[in-house]
């Protein structure tokens, strides 16, 4: 549960995320709205995380909660990218998501899967790139949700991540002989 109180503009912002995801009747619709809500939202000069959110970490990327809705309609996770940080190739378990980025630079690539999801070994084939300031916002809708998310640039970057559900887990896919990767179910946490 959400215990880092939150600031009266990330209330604001999250009132509208759930206007946005409650009039919504499908996935596609549900993206579209909440990319809207970031998309206005977060600017320049935007400034409603706190500090306990903004830290990076050393070793890994950070993933802090900052919302999870009561019914599990959609969850909030800020993430911090120190220079040079990032996945591997990975899914978002089915869920649709959004993410926007708040400070520095981000870069996304996108894959298109080489078999099916349920395939130990599959392929991957590059479907686009995406370099993306503050303001920037893209979406990911299963099955077209394959891709690597890194910092581009020479400072920490810090997203905003909207998902369809609680995203405590996903797939990372692992480089093995011959292009092919090994899917590997990993379990998510948020960093403290």
């Amino acid at each position: 549960m959400q215990t880092v109180p939150l600031s009266p503009r990330a209330q604001a912002m999250i009132a509208r995320l759930d206007a946005a995801v409650d009039q919504c009747a499908n996935h596609d619709a549900s993206c579209q709205a909440v990319k809207k809500v970031l998309e206005a939202w977060i600017h320049p000069r935007a400034d409603f995380l706190g500090p306990e959110f903004l830290l990076p970490k050393p070793d890994s990327y950070a993933r802090r909660l900052l919302y999870r809705h009561p019914e599990g309609a959609y969850s909030v996770a800020i993430m911090v990218w120190g220079v040079g940080q990032g996945t591997p190739i990975h899914d978002h378990a089915g869920l649709w998501c959004v993410e926007c980025v708040y400070r520095g630079c981000i870069r996304v690539d996108s894959y298109d899967l080489q078999g099916t999801p349920d395939d130990e070994e599959v392929g991957f084939k590059p479907a686009g790139s995406v370099t993306a300031g503050c303001g920037s916002a893209g979406a990911l809708i299963p099955p077209f949700d394959y891709h690597v998310i890194e910092n581009a640039g020479d400072e920490p970057a810090i997203t905003v991540h909207v998902y369809g559900g609680d995203m405590d887990w996903c797939h990372a896919y692992v480089p093995v002989d011959g292009g092919r990767y090994r899917r590997d179910r990993k379990t998510l946490c948020f960093t403290a």
